[in-house]
């Protein structure tokens, strides 16, 4: 009796899985892949033509303007920023390049320059400058713009006020 309810009971799974198998052949493809029932994926928008010029995008002297794409051309290497620098010091750890920190080094934190990048930064109190190397990524504070190491700020001589208004030259 228990073989005859074996047989019985394995015999019904496939039929019962052919059963519900079935209506999902019936189905369409958006049917079956739909997140909404019964809703259908309107067609892809047909591209745009691009040998033809938006006239948003031109300047108003008839000139084209450069497009959204384009923003990530490289830069002049000859940059140059000013605003307010500050200084930071901690024992031992990481920086956001990898490399370890060490305070005495001539480095600093930018929030966007590549690493390795190198800055002659400038106090315009003091006309003192120093090159620095980025290896960090900083400073979180608004209104400033570049985080020195302990190093760096003393060789500016601005350990004593924290915050200097300093000029940067991109090298």
């Amino acid at each position: 009796m228990r073989l005859l309810l074996g047989i019985v009971a394995i015999a019904t799974v496939p039929a019962w899985l052919g059963v519900y198998a079935n209506s999902a052949a019936a189905q369409t493809f958006d049917d079956r892949w739909s997140i909404i029932p019964k809703a259908h994926a309107e067609p892809a928008p047909e591209a745009r033509d691009q040998t033809r010029q938006n006239p948003l995008e031109q300047s108003p002297t008839g000139e084209p303007s450069r497009r959204p794409e384009d923003r990530s051309a490289p830069r002049s290497s000859n940059r140059v920023f000013s605003g307010k620098a500050s200084y930071y010091s901690y024992p031992t750890g990481k920086t956001a390049s990898g490399s370890s920190f060490n305070r005495d080094s001539l480095t600093a934190a930018h929030r966007n320059l590549p690493f390795g990048t190198r800055v002659r930064v400038t106090d315009l109190a003091s006309s003192k400058s120093v090159v620095v190397r980025i290896t960090d990524r900083g400073p979180w504070v608004r209104g400033r713009v570049l985080d020195l190491s302990l190093g760096a700020a003393r060789s500016l001589g601005i350990t004593d006020r924290g915050v200097a208004q300093v000029r940067a030259d991109v090298l």
